[in-house]
């Protein structure tokens, strides 16, 4: 008995030992983003109907956020300030397709001097500086990514290692075959601002398709992690860029554009099924990373560190989170502050209705949207979108009305609270060197309404993909 009882306890000072050690070390951090997938459309976040076993699997082990916020609802500006950790009008970043200046630093750039190996695989849409700036690229045409994964891995030789694994699903056109078997039409869950169609159905159901790849192929590179041994000492991060791709989501300043799923995996630190509703923004992932890799966190990031959140000690969250659209297609100046129970946002073109993206417009349930707005039979809900003119200032108490459809400006109750977060938004915009409306406003190429691109010309430096 003595020798069973020394045994177990040699076991056990042997694991406590290790995970001292793997603590000591700097974590390997991979983050999965999507493209154009919405928060509420991965299993974990409540919807029954998509298929992400993977992405589940990753929060039942980890730490899944509920609040968790973009600070902007469109592709490039999103991933710019995620990967510098500076909100996307500082960096002069704010339009779409502007690449990242060669001056700006992203994470990479700093985990690089912390004796990281470095690496961004499929989707950059930062610009070819920014590329740079890791020591592997490549731009996948392969949605499994899985072969250019091994090889970053391989080649990161035993290094602490960052990779920004960019997916371009669930991102439009799409197409059949993409996941096997396909979602069912009958069983997608249709958002009160769509119309509930046929032709909705079937577009809803080939967008959880993609969102079914994406995570088939999620759950394929978390394996080769766990065959090299080096899942323990990992920290997984899956986010998303903006909303899904769907008229008043994608875009918009509404939850439905820049909330985002958040999940941290990382077994040596992270305990299994814990789950947050502090509010949080993903200003902070930039900070949180060189934090975890020992670097200081430079003046020019907006963020703080996420240490004790993940570590589970005392973490408060953050008392606002802030968010901007800008051009897309049609330009916009939009801000907005959200609290824990109210959002609100501040339009500068109220002229015209919201613009909508080129990709979007031409969707099936964007079609269906038109051609009942046509015949005058959208729902007030539905009709929300093409609002003319819009109101200066939208509040929306957020936990009464989580789709943000009842906007309490009109109601004179709430000036208060509308002057509070006013000034709250000014001294944001301020302190984040924002610009006036006016001083930029740039030119439309597709029609606001019905989506038609009618203009090649491009507002802001072009690159290519590489």
């Amino acid at each position: 008995m003595i020798r069973n009882f020394i045994t177990a306890l040699w076991a056990i000072c042997f694991i406590i030992c290790t995970h001292i050690d793997m603590l000591a070390q700097k974590p390997n951090i991979l983050v999965f983003i999507a493209d154009d997938a919405g928060w509420r459309d991965i299993g974990c976040y409540g919807n029954p109907s998509v298929s992400t076993p993977n992405i589940d699997a990753l929060a039942a082990d980890g730490l899944k956020l509920n609040r968790a916020f973009l600070t902007t609802s469109q592709c490039s500006p999103t991933r710019t300030s995620l990967l510098t950790g500076e909100f996307a009008h500082t960096l002069r970043t704010e339009d779409l397709h502007t690449p990242l200046a060669a001056n700006k630093k992203t994470v990479a750039a700093y985990l690089r001097e912390s004796g990281y190996y470095t690496g961004l695989i499929r989707k950059s849409h930062i610009g070819p500086d920014a590329i740079k700036q890791f020591d592997y690229f490549h731009p996948s045409r392969d949605e499994s990514q899985y072969p250019e994964f091994v090889e970053f891995l391989d080649k990161s030789d035993g290094k602490p290692f960052f990779l920004w694994y960019a997916f371009i699903d669930p991102h439009r056109d799409y197409q059949e075959g993409a996941f096997d078997p396909p979602h069912d039409p009958a069983e997608v869950i249709v958002p009160p601002y769509l119309a509930d169609t046929e032709n909705t159905r079937k577009d809803l159901a080939m967008y959880y398709d993609e969102i079914g790849r994406m995570d088939k192929n999620i759950g394929i590179a978390v394996a080769e992690l766990k065959k090299r041994k080096l899942l323990d000492n990992t920290l997984i991060v899956f986010i998303t860029d903006n909303g899904m791709p769907f008229t008043r989501a994608k875009g918009t300043l509404y939850d439905e554009g820049i909330r985002s799923p958040l999940i941290f995996h990382w077994p040596a630190v992270v305990a299994s099924g814990r789950a947050s509703n502090e509010m949080v923004s993903l200003i902070n992932l930039a900070p949180t990373f060189l934090d975890l890799a020992g670097q200081n966190i430079p003046e020019s990031m907006f963020g703080r560190s996420l240490r004790n959140l993940l570590h589970n000690q005392g973490f408060k969250g953050d008392e606002y989170v802030f968010s901007e659209r800008n051009w897309h297609d049609c330009d916009e100046h939009m801000r907005s502050v959200r609290s824990d129970t109210f959002k609100l946002i501040k339009n500068a073109y109220i002229e015209w209705p919201h613009g909508t993206a080129a990709d979007l417009a031409g969707s099936p349930s964007h079609q269906d949207l038109l051609k009942l707005k046509k015949e005058g039979k959208l729902n007030e809900h539905q009709s929300l979108i093409f609002q003319v003119p819009r109101p200066v200032i939208e509040l929306y108490n957020v936990i009464d009305d989580p789709y943000e459809f009842n906007n309490l400006a009109y109601d004179a109750r709430y000036r208060p609270v509308i002057r509070k977060l006013h000034g709250v938004l000014l001294d944001w915009m301020e302190s984040t060197n924002d610009f006036p409306p006016e001083t930029n406003r740039r030119h439309d190429n597709t029609d606001r309404v019905t989506g038609t691109h009618f203009d090649s010309r491009q507002l802001s430096p072009k690159y290519k993909e590489e």
